[in-house]
């Protein structure tokens, strides 16, 4: 079984090659120099790339999965959220998962 982000680097590149700019989200905590916690990045439950297809401008939004992966309680919130809205989203197991999205 592929590890999620050995899939996440085969769909950068190849979502890349497609004519489209992704980039991987970045989330984590950090302790300030007066002991407060920090959470640097997105809400919980956005995707995992999120970038633009160069040929209309259209948001690409792809949760990354393995094949046993299973969306979170705050990921299906979020595509839940996102499924009618003017986006390219998609869960994407695999590079066909993710071209079939950002070409859609």
């Amino acid at each position: 079984m592929n590890s999620e982000h050995k899939i996440q680097s085969e769909i950068m590149l190849a979502v890349s090659k497609e004519g489209c700019t992704i980039i991987r989200t970045n989330v984590g905590k950090v302790r300030t120099a007066d002991g407060r916690m920090f959470s640097a990045g997105p809400p919980p439950g956005w995707p995992d790339l999120t970038g633009f297809r160069h040929s209309d401008g259209k948001m690409i939004l792809l949760e990354i999965k393995n094949e046993k992966g299973r969306l979170r309680e705050d990921q299906k919130r979020f595509a839940e959220f996102i499924k009618d809205k003017p986006v390219l989203y998609g869960v994407c197991r695999s590079v066909e998962d993710a071209l079939n999205v950002v070409r859609g």
